[in-house]
C-alpha cells in the first residue's frame, strides 16, 4: 500500500479476546473530528491533571494508526491505561463491545472535560416554566456525540403533561422483529408512544398521586456522531439469546428529523461511518468492524491484524451491532506533528 491509502488503515493486534476493543477504536478512527482533534494536539491543552493516561495513549494509538509505517500496531499501551480504571478489560476473556464503547467515551470525557455555567431552562410537572443557574462540563465527546431526549409525559386521568429530559451517546434499539426489518422500524419502535402502568406509574403533581401515564420520546439536541446499539442479546428470564435479525440500514442519507422535537425538526441528514459486527452466540463469539476511510472514500473491513476493501454492497450485513453515523462532511485528518 502507498502511505497515503495507508492512513487510517491500519490493523490491530489482538491480545487475547480483544477484537472487541479492536473493533470499537477502528470505528472511533473512523469518526474525523475527533481524529483532527487528538493529532492536532488540541487534547493536551484540556488534559485534566492526573487523570490524562488513557487519552494520551489513546491519541499515540490515533497517531500510529494515522500517520504509521506498520500495516498493524499494537494497542496494548491504550488496553492497559484503560484497565488500571476498568480491570475488566485487562481480562482475556471476551467483553461487550458496547459496554467497552461506554466505557471509552466516558474516561475520555472526564480526561478532557471543561467546567462552565449556563442558564436553563426547564418545565416541570405544571406548564409553569422557571430559569435555574446549572453546571455543565463540556468536552470533545459531549461536543460530538452528546445528544439529548425529551420525553413528554401525560397523566392519564387529568392529562397534565410533564417533561423529563435525558442525556444519551449510544441510543439503544429494540429489534421489533426476528427475521428482517429495517433501521427505521427499530427507530419507530424506540420513538413509539408507551403506557406506564403497575410499577411504572408516575407521580403527578396535579392529582397528588401516582397513575397511568401516555409516555413519548423525540429527539431534542441530535448529536453531531450518532451511534446506535441494535439490542440482539435478549434475555428472557434466565434465558438468554441472541436475535441474528437482518437489519437493513442506510450507507447515506439516514433521516431522523421525524424523531426531532417539532421545535428542532431542521437537521442535516446523515451518513454510516462504521459498523461494529458481531458474529456468534452470547456468551463467547467474534466482533469485526467495517469502517469508512475518509481519505479514499472507501470501505474497508477490519478483523483484528487482517484488513482489506470492501465494497459497499457488502456493508449491510445481518451481524451488525452498532452502527456509526455522522453528520459531518467527510474530510482528511490534519496532524499539527507526528510523536
Amino acid at each position: 500500500m502507498s502511505q497515503q491509502h495507508s492512513q487510517g488503515v491500519t490493523g490491530l493486534r489482538n491480545l487475547g479476546n480483544t477484537c472487541y476493543m479492536n473493533a470499537i477504536l477502528q470505528c472511533l478512527c473512523s469518526i474525523t473530528p475527533l481524529v483532527e482533534y487528538f493529532l492536532s494536539g488540541k487534547y493536551i491543552t484540556a488534559l485534566q491533571k492526573d487523570s490524562g493516561e488513557a487519552a494520551t495513549a489513546f491519541a499515540y494509538l490515533m497517531t500510529d494508526m494515522w500517520l504509521g509505517d506498520s500495516d498493524c500496531v499494537s494497542p496494548e499501551v491504550f488496553r492497559s491505561a484503560i484497565g488500571k480504571i476498568y480491570p475488566a478489560f485487562l481480562k482475556r476473556t471476551q467483553q461487550d463491545a458496547q459496554e467497552f464503547l461506554i466505557y471509552v467515551l466516558n474516561e475520555l470525557h472526564e480526561a478532557l472535560k471543561k467546567f462552565h455555567r449556563k442558564k436553563t431552562q426547564e418545565k416541570g410537572l405544571t406548564t409553569k416554566c422557571y430559569r435555574k443557574v446549572a453546571s455543565s462540563e463540556s468536552s470533545i465527546i459531549t461536543r460530538l456525540f452528546e445528544g439529548q431526549l425529551n420525553y413528554d409525559i401525560v397523566c392519564l386521568k387529568c392529562e397534565n403533561c410533564a417533561y423529563k429530559n435525558e442525556v444519551f451517546t449510544v441510543l439503544s434499539l429494540p429489534i421489533p422483529s426476528e427475521c428482517e426489518c429495517s433501521l427505521q422500524e427499530c427507530l419507530g419502535c424506540f420513538f413509539q408512544q408507551d403506557t406506564l402502568t403497575w410499577n411504572n406509574q408516575i407521580h403527578c403533581a396535579f392529582c397528588e398521586s401516582k397513575q397511568d401515564a401516555a409516555v413519548r420520546a423525540s429527539i431534542a439536541k441530535a448529536p453531531k456522531t450518532v451511534i446506535f446499539h441494535l439490542k440482539r442479546f435478549d434475555c428472557q428470564g434466565r434465558v438468554k439469546r441472541k436475535l441474528r435479525t437482518d437489519i437493513h440500514y442506510p450507507l447515506n442519507n439516514l433521516d431522523l428529523s421525524p424523531y426531532i422535537y417539532p421545535l428542532f425538526r431542521k437537521h442535516p441528514k446523515y451518513s454510516l461511518c462504521g459498523v461494529v459486527n458481531h458474529f456468534g452466540d452470547l456468551d463467547g463469539g467474534h466482533y469485526t468492524a467495517f469502517c469508512k476511510n475518509t481519505v479514499s472514500q472507501t470501505w474497508y473491513s477490519f478483523d483484528d491484524t487482517r484488513v482489506c476493501e470492501i465494497p459497499d454492497s457488502a456493508v449491510q450485513t445481518a451481524a451488525a451491532y452498532l452502527l456509526f453515523y455522522s453528520c459531518q462532511p467527510f474530510s482528511i485528518p490534519t496532524p499539527k506533528c507526528k510523536y
